[in-house]
């Protein structure tokens, strides 16, 4: 399948559903190599910031970061450019808009590896190693994140936190109303599957999905592919050397379906967020996304280790699969010097801490001390810094947005199908057809 593979490295991670808007206005207004920092303001006290961040736990964590930059820096006003959808998938049309037209947010959101590098190198985002020395960011960041956001040894974003994506979350209630045992360490896959069957039999709805935001079918997919292939096999994808004809993907593909079986009936019509406050209310008795997930059952009024819970999802406890968001700063903009203080605001110890609290991620940031945080964030603070830290493939951090949308594409055909045929015929059509961007 080399009409994937050999692509895969090679390309910008975007929201999948805007690749190719995004991937004309990068090719339209690329210098074609990285930026050098921002020298001084011109234009004095705006600063835009676009994102994704509209749910009720998302839009609390980002005032956490407007009311840091605005407190150090009184003179700065702060527009809030966030755009609903799942994972960024509408806020990359507006932004490839914004670029194409030449007029870029100050900042935006992005997520780290494949999206940051990919901007750094189209000449879209400036060098921001000044917050690191600043801050002490580079020395406290797990070196596979700072490598991430690195290009030609400078640093182009900053991240906010880190989201676990391979978490199983489920409704206490919900469990004990099916007869469930609670899961715990060692919790299989065979187990799982188990006991979905139970939770249907006892009249519970077994598997929450909000599958009208399409990052989390592919986030399901991704931790059922991970459950199979572990490690070594994710390295194999990040490598092009995985075959997805062969029987790891049948059987990734295959627990993917069975757990599929088992989902809300109404989870077409469900967001992420409306599928977390669902569990939160005890309706349905698994989930499976990342701990964005955390950040909402709790703005939910759901209580940690009461009301819910979570384990990694099974097969995959000795990895950490990171969402890691992170801010880049547009190299065209005015307000560079301001950019800068949100950005350095964005990696000061206390507001990381207290920004990650809302969010329901944790701090990157290896010197931030975890206690104050809830149960579940400080064991996956833990995992993050003792286990092998894995990129996503669904938010494309491991593989860049052609390959992204590959997957997305491949998942959607599976949905209707369940044949493995379909799946590997819409990647490589995907990959075949999208624009090539080379950083």
């Amino acid at each position: 399948m080399k009409n994937v593979v050999n692509t895969t490295r090679r390309t910008v991670a975007l929201a999948a559903a805007a690749l190719t808007a995004s991937a004309l206005a990068l090719t339209a207004c690329s210098s074609g190599s990285p930026a050098s920092a921002p020298q001084a303001d011109q234009a004095s006290d705006s600063l835009e910031v676009m994102s994704w961040w509209t749910s009720g736990s998302e839009h609390a964590a980002l005032q956490v970061l407007y009311n840091a930059v605005t407190a150090a820096h009184s003179n700065v006003t702060v527009t809030d450019g966030a755009v609903a959808g799942g994972a960024g998938a509408n806020v990359a049309v507006a932004l490839a808009n914004r670029l194409q037209a030449g007029d870029p947010p100050d900042v935006w959101q992005t997520f780290v590896g494949a999206p940051t590098k990919a901007y750094a190198n189209a000449g879209q985002t400036a060098d921001v190693s000044s917050v690191y020395s600043q801050t002490g960011l580079g020395s406290a960041l797990p070196q596979n994140i700072l490598d991430a956001v690195t290009v030609n040894g400078k640093q182009y974003g900053v991240p906010t936190g880190a989201h676990r994506g391979n978490v199983l979350w489920f409704s206490t209630a919900a469990l004990q109303k099916a007869g469930i045992t609670t899961p715990g360490a060692g919790y299989t896959f065979d187990t799982f599957l188990a006991d979905l069957g139970k939770a249907k039999s006892a009249g519970v709805v077994p598997l929450c999905l909000g599958a009208k935001d399409n990052f989390t079918s592919v986030e399901l997919f991704e931790n059922n592919l991970l459950s199979v292939v572990g490690e070594q096999g994710w390295t194999d994808i990040g490598n092009d050397r995985f075959d997805w004809n062969g029987q790891q993907a049948s059987t990734a593909l295959q627990r993917f379906g069975q757990v599929l079986d088992y989902a809300d009936p109404e989870s077409g019509a469900l967001t992420w967020d409306a599928a977390a406050q669902k569990l939160a209310k005890g309706q349905c008795a698994f989930a499976s996304m990342n701990d964005s997930f955390d950040g909402e059952l709790l703005a939910a009024g759901a209580h940690d280790g009461t009301d819910f819970g979570a384990v990694p999802y099974p097969g995959t406890e000795s990895v950490f699969t990171a969402v890691i968001d992170t801010f880049v700063l547009s190299s065209q903009t005015a307000n560079g010097q301001n950019g800068l203080a949100f950005l350095t605001a964005a990696a000061d110890p206390t507001t990381t801490l207290e920004f990650n609290r809302i969010k329901g991620s944790v701090p990157v940031r290896t010197d931030v001390d975890v206690a104050s945080l809830s149960g579940y964030q400080q064991q996956a603070a833990q995992a993050l810094r003792s286990q092998t830290v894995l990129m996503s493939i669904a938010h494309g951090e491991l593989g860049g947005s052609r390959f992204q949308e590959g997957v997305y594409d491949g998942v959607a055909a599976y949905k209707t199908s369940r044949d493995q045929r379909s799946f590997v015929s819409a990647l490589e059509t995907s990959v075949a057809g999208a624009p090539v961007l080379k950083p």
